[in-house]
């Protein structure tokens, strides 16, 4: 090789390529004031309540909280699909009323979906739709 001429070598160079995984958390909050009414179990690959897999709402008028104790999930807003939140122990995901989703397990995962009532009017009506979360409210 003379100089710095990488051309000689390139034929008999193998470039490794690997693909890079971009995490998207997401970066909000509870509201002000929210106070907890009830909570799923801890849940795992194989416990998941069979609803959060497909598109679905949070139980009516409340706001959700997916907190993950190992492992990390996707989350999936349904008007926004190509906008994959992650989320694992150091990343919480706020989901918002009236707004569907569902999630994707990649791997082993054990998380919780907290459910809160937050005193504030609600910014869209109740739409129809599964809200699987709703067995899980305190009355």
């Amino acid at each position: 090789m003379k100089g710095n001429d990488i051309s000689e070598i390139l034929p008999y160079t193998v470039f490794l390529v690997t693909e890079e995984r971009v995490m998207n958390y997401q970066n909000e909050s509870l509201p002000e004031g929210a106070e907890k009414v009830g909570s799923t179990p801890l849940m795992n690959q194989e416990s998941v309540v069979p609803g959060l897999w497909k598109k679905h709402l949070a139980p009516k008028g409340k706001w959700g909280y997916i907190v993950v104790e190992s492992g990390s999930l996707e989350y999936i807003w349904d008007d926004t699909p190509d906008e994959v939140i992650h989320a694992d122990p150091g990343h919480s995901i706020v989901i918002f009323p009236e707004r569907f989703h569902h999630v994707v397990l990649t791997g082993p995962v054990e998380f919780r979906v907290e459910f809160y009532r937050v005193e504030q009017p609600a910014a869209k009506p109740h739409q129809p739709g599964d809200r699987p979360g709703a067995a899980f409210i305190k009355a």
